[in-house]
């Protein structure tokens, strides 16, 4: 059996340590776990107890803001439990892909929908008459603004747009960056391109010189159908 890829271990090791907090409705709830029997005999008020909890005195770890607590909890509901209609996969009605790009798209499919993972696509094709056209692609917002279903069934290419993260024709000489909802489009004169995920401010790096970044990892992709796919997995740690 192959080895999970590390965007899997990374979101999978976050969501199974809270999946304990759906055991809990509200907030308040989860404060009053914290709380002790000692702490309501000697304060004598649920309220302080709760409050002091929430500062963190209760906790031997991480004590959660009530931000924290309901965007985690959200989280895993949503991956073990998806309910909106966005989150009807594309590829699940296609498993057995024998193309490594469907398969590896296809894994990644659900984690980008539900916003546990924000992948970036970087793709080298050529058109029918022989020319060059590469780009960086945002793939959960893609998959958000368009059929996925021909791609999945074979019967349409992922091709670079203009209006893509990035985007070059080489021989037309038409080069464009843009901002798409999940990143921000970052020039350095270092390290070259780079984009922030707008979720937890992170920088994924595509010099492959360089490490991609905290919380990502770069996989380059074996196919004939490109002269080169890369994808870079960047999983989202959302802010407090």
């Amino acid at each position: 059996m192959a080895a999970l890829p590390q965007w899997m271990l990374h979101s999978g090791n976050q969501i199974d340590g809270d999946r304990w907090l759906v055991e809990f409705k509200t907030y308040e709830e989860y404060l009053d776990f914290l709380v002790t029997p000692t702490d309501l005999k000697n304060l004598r008020s649920t309220h302080i107890a709760q409050t002091i909890a929430e500062l963190g005195y209760r906790s031997a770890g991480e004590t959660l803001t009530r931000e924290q607590f309901n965007t985690r909890r959200e989280r895993v509901v949503e991956m073990f439990n998806p309910t909106r209609k966005s989150h009807v996969l594309c590829a699940g009605r296609h498993p057995d892909f024998e193309n490594v790009v469907l398969q590896e798209l296809g894994t990644r499919e659900r984690a980008n929908r539900v916003g546990l993972l924000a992948t970036i696509i970087f793709v080298r094709a050529l058109t029918p008459a022989g020319h060059e056209v590469s780009g960086y692609v945002d793939y959960a917002h893609r998959l958000n603004t368009e059929d996925w279903m021909p791609f999945f069934q074979g019967k349409k290419r992922l091709w670079p747009r203009p209006n893509d993260l990035g985007y070059y024709h080489w021989r037309a000489g038409i080069s464009r960056s843009n901002h798409s909802p999940n990143f921000k489009v970052i020039i350095d004169p270092e390290r070259g391109l780079l984009f922030q995920n707008k979720y937890d401010r992170k920088v994924v790096c595509v010099d492959p010189s360089r490490a991609p970044g905290q919380n990502t990892t770069r996989e380059v992709l074996k196919t004939n159908d490109y002269k080169q796919f890369v994808v870079y997995d960047h999983v989202v740690r959302r802010r407090s």
